[in-house]
């Protein structure tokens, strides 16, 4: 996820919301309100359509007495947004960018505030993850809540963590290890 997205507002117009998208290198903006809560989204086919849209001899120079005003966010974003929240599993978000064919999602708290996007490179990044890289993440989230002595091997990003003795310590690893970006699965075995 990146935190803190850029955002677009709906009275903003579609020629600053191209800037944005090309000065940033991404494909979509969450559109948030005064408050930062997503209204929707406007990606760049969206955008592309308004600026360039229309029938061949549109774009002709208006009379003179003609007042042109430019389109705006409001007028061309995506209001019914699929979102996810900070704490779900990539393969939720794999699974939405699948069927919705969409190649990022805002990320939204409880209160509807944009927390970040998720586009698909940022979850090719991190399922490419070493394996070693996420055996460290996992080992330092381990030993933060006291767990630095059991066992974690990681095989092509699924994680097998050893040592826990009841339930709820295996719950606490299933639930560490899935923080850690890269995670495909996580098996326990008790000790």
């Amino acid at each position: 996820m990146t935190p803190h997205p850029i955002t677009a507002t709906l009275r903003m117009s579609v020629r600053e919301a191209l800037r944005q998208l090309g000065d940033h290198r991404i494909s979509a903006m969450p559109v948030v309100d005064g408050d930062g809560r997503l209204r929707g989204i406007v990606s760049e086919l969206d955008l592309l359509r308004s600026a360039v849209g229309g029938a061949p001899g549109e774009h002709d120079r208006p009379a003179a007495s003609e007042v042109v005003v430019p389109p705006t966010v409001e007028s061309v974003y995506t209001r019914a947004t699929v979102t996810i929240a900070p704490d779900d599993e990539v393969a939720v978000a794999v699974e939405l960018m699948t069927e919705l064919g969409a190649k990022s999602l805002p990320v939204v708290d409880r209160g509807d505030q944009v927390v970040g996007m998720v586009s698909r490179s940022d979850v090719v990044r991190a399922l490419a993850r070493h394996d070693a890289a996420i055996a460290t993440d996992i080992h330092q989230k381990l030993a933060s809540v006291g767990y630095d002595d059991w066992l974690v091997q990681i095989d092509n990003g699924i994680v097998t963590i050893g040592g826990p003795t009841d339930i709820g310590q295996e719950s606490l690893a299933r639930v560490v290890a899935r923080t850690v970006a890269g995670v495909v699965d996580v098996r326990v075995e008790r000790a």
